[in-house]
């Protein structure tokens, strides 16, 4: 508990309202066709291509666990961990992605934007323990060995 006559900031609507700002979210309405994302969570890393119906084709994570990867799926938007849901935003750090099947990940440490129309850069496919090396480098090589 707090000191008495404080007010608690850190769980009200202003507070989450106000991490909203500074979480330099992916909105929903910026994304095109085509554009990339590759999220990386607390416990896993994504890999989502934004599909023409909105959809998204997302690889890794629980899905490659669930040997479902490549999957079609919806994205229902980003929380704080609770019911309120942000369905405007596709990944924000420090939130939580809900995709459409209700599977909720751990707080989102890292974010990379690749647009469609960038004919300079793009992604390929690539295998979760690929993505890892790349995001923890020798680190996660070590602990993969053990």
């Amino acid at each position: 508990m707090g000191e008495p006559g404080k007010v608690m900031w850190g769980r009200t609507v202003g507070a989450i309202l106000g991490h909203t700002r500074v979480a330099r979210p992916i909105r929903r309405a910026d994304l095109q066709d085509g554009d990339q994302l590759l999220v990386v969570t607390e416990n896993s890393t994504y890999l989502m291509t934004r599909l023409e119906d909105t959809t998204f084709s997302v690889r890794g994570g629980w899905f490659d666990r669930q040997g479902l990867s490549p999957v079609r799926i919806s994205i229902a938007g980003c929380t704080w961990g609770g019911s309120v849901i942000k369905v405007d935003i596709v990944a924000a750090y420090g939130l939580h992605l809900e995709f459409g099947n209700r599977v909720l990940t751990s707080r989102i440490r890292g974010i990379r934007l690749v647009r469609a129309a960038d004919p300079q850069v793009g992604m390929r496919p690539a295998d979760v323990g690929e993505l890892l090396r790349s995001c923890y480098g020798s680190r996660w090589q070590d602990s993969a060995a053990s």
